[in-house]
C-alpha cells in the first residue's frame, strides 16, 4: 500500500523532533511529563500536552507505515484476554500473538464469551488473510466454540502452560497502565494499544533472532525504517 507523505503543515517543530517525541512515548515506559523532561534536557522546550497531541495525531499514522511481518501458513496464534479498568468500569482486552511474539491484533470488548472470541478470530482471519497452523489458548470454553464456527479445520491446543506467550504479551501494556496511572477512556485505550503494539512489534526482535549481533542490527534497521515512515530522516 502506498501512503501519501506525512503532513507537518502548521507545526512549528521540525519532523525530526516530533517523530523523536512520539518514538520515546510509544517505545519506552515513559509518561508524557518524562518525555517532556527528556526533550528539555536536549534544549527542546515543548509541553507534555503538545506531546500528547503529537502522539494522537501522528502515532497511528506512523504505525500504519511500518513494515509488517508477512503472514505464513506455519504461524501459530496464541490467544488470551486481560481485564482493563477505566473509571471503575471493566472490559476485556483480547489479544493474539504469533510464535515470534508479534502482536497480531487486539480488541477491547465488554464480554468474555463466545461472541467476543469469535469476533477476535474473524478479525484475525481478515487481517492475516490466511488461517494459522494452529491456535493455542487457555481452557476458556469460548475459544473452542468460536473456533468451531470460524475455522473448524484448524488444530486447537488448550493448555494454560502452553499459552504463556499470550499471557506475557500483556506485561508491557500493564507497565504502561501503571506509568500513566490508568487510562482515561475506552476509545483512547484502543487507539493507544493499536499504536503501542505496532511500534513494539517493529522494534523488538523476533524470538528466533535474539543474539547480541542480530538484535543490534535489527534495532538499527528498525530505527532507519521508523525515520523513513515518519519522513524525518
Amino acid at each position: 500500500m502506498i501512503h501519501s507523505p506525512v503532513s507537518y503543515k502548521r507545526h512549528r517543530f521540525p519532523p525530526t523532533i516530533i517523530a523523536h517525541a512520539v518514538w520515546l512515548y510509544f517505545r519506552f515506559p515513559l509518561s508524557l511529563r518524562l518525555v517532556e523532561e527528556m526533550l528539555l534536557e536536549r534544549g527542546i522546550v515543548v509541553s507534555y500536552e503538545t506531546i500528547r497531541r503529537w502522539a494522537i495525531k501522528f502515532g497511528a499514522d506512523y504505525a500504519r507505515r511500518l513494515r509488517r511481518k508477512a503472514p505464513s501458513r506455519l504461524d501459530i496464534w496464541y490467544l488470551d484476554e486481560v481485564v482493563i479498568t477505566v473509571n471503575g468500569e471493566k472490559r476485556y482486552l483480547w489479544r493474539a500473538v504469533d510464535q515470534e511474539g508479534y502482536v497480531l491484533d487486539e480488541i477491547l470488548q465488554i464480554q468474555r464469551n463466545t461472541k467476543a472470541a469469535r469476533r477476535l478470530l474473524t478479525r484475525l482471519l481478515r487481517k492475516q488473510g490466511r488461517p494459522p497452523k494452529r491456535i493455542v489458548t487457555d481452557k476458556l470454553g469460548s475459544y473452542s466454540a468460536a473456533r468451531r464456527k470460524v475455522m473448524p479445520n484448524i488444530d486447537h491446543w488448550q493448555h494454560k502452560g502452553l499459552n504463556n506467550r499470550a499471557e506475557n504479551s500483556h506485561v508491557p501494556i500493564r507497565k504502561r497502565e501503571r506509568i500513566m496511572q490508568g487510562f482515561r477512556s475506552w476509545p483512547g485505550l484502543q487507539r493507544f494499544v493499536s499504536t503501542f503494539s505496532a511500534v513494539r512489534n517493529h522494534f523488538v526482535p523476533p524470538r528466533s533472532q535474539r543474539s547480541a549481533l542480530s538484535t543490534h542490527v535489527h534495532r538499527l534497521t528498525a530505527m532507519t525504517e521508523w525515520k523513513s515512515a515518519a519522513a524525518a530522516a
